[in-house]
């Protein structure tokens, strides 16, 4: 266990965090939080990269912290009408991290891709304007669509890896 796969628990554990502020309509706590677990999968992927700490452990469970938050906000966010129902149906993704767990056991492991990356940064900006949808309508929805475009182009190329892998 190291500092980076610490900070990754940490991020699993902001999710009921997350659930709790929205079910008690304090969606801007719910933001914070989410943002600090956007920080913390900056912080902990730079840590591990820049001192030689990378593990398996944080190859699977990184992408899974980040797509258990992302697909929690997301959910809670149609929840309170910010959003439209597709994104988190699409957004699906998460289907990612399950072969990305069967691979594991295979001791294959996905490294992320850069539209996967640039899907997480679309993600966390659409879910930012989402928080203020009524100011920038609808700008919240355009990112969210490019967003989700680019999370399937990252999940098509995790696809082919994996056929060629096998």
């Amino acid at each position: 266990m190291n500092l980076p796969n610490l900070l990754t628990i940490l991020r699993m554990g902001m999710i009921p965090v997350v659930i709790a502020f929205f079910a008690a309509d304090l969606p801007y706590w719910a933001l914070a939080f989410f943002l600090l677990a956007e920080f913390t999968d900056f912080l902990d992927g730079y840590i591990a990269r820049r001192y030689n700490l990378v593990t398996k452990f944080g190859k699977v469970m990184d992408p899974l912290a980040d797509k258990l938050m992302l697909m929690t906000t997301l959910f809670c966010l149609y929840a309170t009408g910010r959003i439209p129902l597709w994104v988190p149906i699409v957004i699906k993704e998460c289907s990612m991290i399950t072969i990305g767990a069967l691979l594991y056991r295979k001791d294959i492991v996905l490294p992320a891709n850069f539209f996967g990356k640039l899907a997480t940064v679309l993600f966390t900006a659409a879910v930012l304007l989402s928080f203020f949808s009524d100011i920038v309508a609808p700008w919240h929805t355009y990112v969210l669509t490019v967003a989700t475009v680019v999370a399937i182009l990252a999940m098509i190329i995790y696809g082919i890896i994996i056929v060629r892998t096998n």
